[in-house]
């Protein structure tokens, strides 16, 4: 025997809004400007790609590439990506602490100061190799 349910006692279920459920707390947007920057990242990943395409192709393909990289478009387009890779590396330092496994050295564990610095440290020191290597290949 089916029991009948008189339509006006049925309840809908609840539907949060989801539009901008991130705005309302500085924790949640840090995290989705976080999540943006690695756009950026795959971004320069696929350009990159691109370029080892291109050079594959022989010379005309690879000096085609590193004309379209100076337009002023592509420079704009650089600019806005490295200042995305510059806050992406902030953040991934940020949280580095907090993901990876307790590190303990002497018997003291390392403090998440001590570690964000290291890896600004170890960034910086990639920075400055990578542009020694690009000025030394124009001379």
């Amino acid at each position: 025997m089916k029991s009948q349910v008189d339509v006006k006692t049925v309840r809908r279920p609840y539907v949060r809004p989801m539009a901008g459920w991130w705005k309302g707390n500085a924790f949640f947007v840090r995290y989705m400007v976080r999540e943006a920057t690695a756009v950026a990242v795959w971004i320069y990943a696929l350009i990159l790609t691109v370029g080892v395409l291109r050079l594959a192709q022989g010379e005309v393909a690879w000096n085609g590439w590193l004309e379209a990289m100076k337009s002023p478009l592509s420079l704009g387009l650089h600019l806005v990506l490295l200042i995305s890779m510059v806050v992406h590396t902030y953040s991934w330092f940020e949280i580095m602490p907090k993901t990876m496994a307790p590190m303990v050295i002497n018997g003291e564990r390392v403090s998440a100061q001590r570690i964000q610095r290291t890896g600004w440290s170890v960034a910086a020191l990639a920075f400055v190799a990578v542009l020694a290597i690009a000025v030394w290949s124009q001379v």
